[in-house]
């Protein structure tokens, strides 16, 4: 098992952050991002062995569907890294039409069953090679 790999969490409007302390439990180190753009830059020059992030859809959104379409555009260079979003059931159509064209490695539904959560991370830990 890694003990050291990275996980970036990127804090939208539904609140990935209130699992830090399960993330830093199962032993990721967890980098925090606020903006999707310096998400992105993280992604390019560090890829993290997972992202956690929240996904929304809201109708006005002019060229894209969702909030992470361009984070996961940036991620989809970096096979080996995990992406797990966090959505509220009432987007499940647009988060289909987005996986079909970018890669999610998993979605959970809001309210997150944390045992569920604990489940995938531990899985994707168990697979990551160490660092190094």
């Amino acid at each position: 098992m890694s003990a050291h790999a990275t996980l970036l969490m990127v804090n939208a409007f539904i609140g990935t952050a209130g699992y830090k302390k399960l993330y830093q439990g199962l032993g990721y180190t967890v980098v925090t991002e606020w903006s999707e753009r310096k998400a992105i830059n993280l992604v390019r020059k560090a890829p993290p062995a997972v992202i956690v992030a929240d996904f929304f859809h809201q109708a006005d959104f002019r060229d894209r569907l969702s909030n992470l379409e361009s984070l996961l555009a940036a991620a989809q260079s970096a096979p080996a890294t995990r992406i797990l979003v966090f959505y509220e059931a009432a987007h499940q159509a647009v988060l289909d039409k987005v996986s079909s064209r970018l890669r999610i490695d998993a979605a959970l539904t809001l309210p997150v069953q944390e045992e569920r959560l604990r489940s995938i991370l531990q899985a994707w830990l168990d697979q990551t090679p160490p660092p190094g």
